[in-house]
């Protein structure tokens, strides 16, 4: 005798199936001439700034591989019984990533606050 199969799927598969393909009620308005050249001179920005992190972030971590091969004495010296190399890769590298990270963050966000359109008195970009 065989079983008949059942198809499972989730409550949400469900409700999403049920759903089905409706068009998208709230489109964006098609930006100005204006909103286009504004958004190009962000995506430049942070584009140059996106390359400046990377540079820095390629500097860091080859710059400290470098270190390591021209001074093999740093995985020879000790520190606390802990090798000065090791704790160059794990005490220092995280913080640096991290205020590098930071850093980013911050020049892209100050690159949106240039681009972003003044309001004027009736509340409208210019």
């Amino acid at each position: 005798m065989s079983t008949r199969r059942e198809k499972l799927t989730s409550p949400q598969t469900r409700v999403a199936l049920a759903r089905g393909n409706r068009p998208v009620q709230h489109l964006l308005p098609i930006p100005e001439p204006v909103d286009t050249e504004r958004a190009r001179r962000l995506f430049r920005a942070q584009r140059r700034t996106a390359v400046r992190t990377v540079a820095l972030l390629s500097l860091l971590l080859f710059g400290m591989s470098g270190a390591f091969a021209l001074f093999p004495v740093l995985g020879r010296v000790r520190w606390a019984q802990i090798p000065v190399s090791w704790l160059l890769l794990t005490v220092v590298v995280y913080p640096l990533l991290f205020g590098l990270a930071l850093w980013h963050v911050r020049a892209a966000e100050r690159a949106e606050e240039r681009e972003r359109p003044d309001d004027g008195p009736d509340g409208v970009g210019r």
